[in-house]
């Protein structure tokens, strides 16, 4: 145990002369701290079977037409249903996750998704099924900013590109598992049985989440400074949030989150990030609904092993990816500007070139092996952004900072960008390889927004910083004057 002298000018960017002031010096106890590596594994399991679920639906594609005589707009409207009401209620569910036990809430959610996962396959017509999976939407709009949010406070800023690196590891793992089960399941014992088999993990994993505990809201900020985590203040809720009635609540969550947004609009680097994720996400997303039936129709795979391949491809290329992003974000994080937001720029519009490539008329086996290398480089950037985002956002905001992340990114990005593809391939004859191509340009405009980004990632987190020094001081002071 030793004593550190932090300066608040060294935590980030470095001022100007013109700008420099001089700041008063804080002794601080620094204490190693020794965290736990299963939140970090719990969180990332309540993400993959949220993406179990989601993608389960992508697998089965091809029974569902022949079942319901479903056209490819049908099918882009079915893959865009849960992400519409995932965007309209993930801002609201942010704002929640910033006053309520965040791992209680999460552990209710998870069991309300897994029954209605299960509840997908009784769904007697479309339109029965557009509505339950729609429904599908609330999970990861109120799981993904409380766990982001707790994983912020469960780990301090030079940890953090690991903790989302295992959490976004997950995702992929994930996602190729909602697609290679939906395809192989759904080819051999049909769709209805492929919601089912994913409808009873959850409960397992809620579990996990209920035993976790809930940590202070800025715990892990005070530890990279070299704090008490348990110090600070926090606001307690002494009664329910319904006591007063709905309506009153309503009112309160309406006036609390324009006074959030504000603020986390207000963040330079986030006003960037929201523009550049949503450019980046419309051609994931999309990319995402229309490989398999690329491969089908473009690379003449067999059906329900279209899956497999798409699924396979996301896992070795996705997998890899994000480990190894999640350290070169923790290691470059101080030694380049900007580096949470310049890591996303270069390796989202490095990768998307050799997707490019695949989608060129080239063989099955080349395609297959251009993609996993692109979906390495891309993923490559998820930790380092992510870390980023949670670097720049107050610890009091972060769920409401997720929140409006996932809604401009759902808005302007997910929403429309399954229905653009397959609306796009049914124009040209349903040739996939052209859609493909035509919603690519996209991701290049992410990226050079995320440039943008970097040149105030730094400044933005050393305000972060500065504010707890100068609340420490603060209380100092109360007590010293006590």
């Amino acid at each position: 145990m030793h004593e550190d002298t932090i300066e608040p000018a060294t935590l980030g960017a470095t001022p100007s002369s013109a700008d420099a002031v001089e700041e008063p010096t804080v002794a601080v106890t620094r204490t190693p701290a020794v965290l736990s590596k299963w939140p970090m594994w719990v969180l990332g399991l309540v993400i993959m079977i949220d993406q179990v679920d989601q993608n389960i639906v992508r697998g089965v594609v091809t029974p569902l037409k022949a079942d319901f005589g479903l056209s490819d707009l049908q099918i882009g409207i079915l893959l865009s249903c849960f992400i519409a009401v995932n965007g309209v209620i993930s801002v609201p569910a942010g704002y929640l996750a910033d006053r309520w036990n965040r791992t209680r809430t999460v552990g209710h959610t998870i069991v309300a998704w897994s029954g209605i996962t299960a509840l997908t396959a009784a769904s007697p017509n479309f339109p029965v099924l557009l509505g339950v999976r729609s429904a599908l939407g609330f999970g990861q709009a109120v799981t993904e900013p409380a766990c982001a949010s707790l994983l912020a406070d469960y780990y301090p800023a030079e940890q953090r590109g690991l903790a989302f690196s295992i959490q976004q590891a997950l995702v992929f793992v994930g996602f190729g598992l909602g697609l290679g089960l939906g395809g192989f399941v759904g080819a051999h014992l049909g769709w209805r049985a492929a919601f089912l088999i994913v409808g009873t993990p959850g409960a397992l994993i809620a579990v996990a989440v209920y035993r976790l505990r809930e940590p202070r809201r800025g715990a892990a900020d005070r530890l990279h400074l070299g704090l008490d985590a348990d110090g600070g203040d926090e606001v307690e809720v002494t009664k329910g949030v319904l006591d007063d009635g709905p309506r009153q609540f309503l009112r309160d969550m309406v006036a609390g989150l324009r006074a959030d947004l504000r603020t986390i609009w207000d963040i330079t680097t986030m006003r960037y990030a929201l523009v550049g994720v949503s450019s980046l996400l419309f051609t994931v997303t999309a990319v995402a609904a229309a490989l398999p039936q690329f491969y089908e129709r473009n690379l003449h795979v067999a059906k329900g092993e279209a899956e497999l391949y798409v699924g396979a491809l996301i896992i070795i290329g996705g997998i890899p990816g994000v480990l190894l992003g999640g350290r070169v974000a923790d290691r470059w994080a101080t030694r380049i500007r900007g580096a949470r937001m310049a890591i996303p720029a270069y390796c989202i519009m490095a990768g998307q070139l050799v997707f490019v490539a695949s989608y060129l008329f080239v063989p099955l086996w080349a395609a297959f092996v251009l993609e996993v290398l692109g979906a390495f480089i891309i993923t490559l950037a998820v930790p380092a952004l992510r870390a980023g985002l949670s670097d720049a956002i107050p610890a009091n905001l972060r769920g409401a900072g997720f929140g409006a992340f996932n809604l401009v990114s759902v808005v302007l990005g997910q929403a429309a960008a399954s229905i653009v593809v397959f609306g796009l391939a049914g124009a040209f004859g349903g040739n996939l390889r052209v859609a493909l191509l035509l919603v690519s340009p996209p991701v290049f405009l992410g990226g050079l927004v995320f440039l943008k980004a970097r040149d105030h990632l730094d400044e933005d987190a050393a305000k972060i910083f500065q504010a707890i020094i100068t609340a420490m001081q603060e209380q100092q002071a109360r007590d010293a004057a006590s």
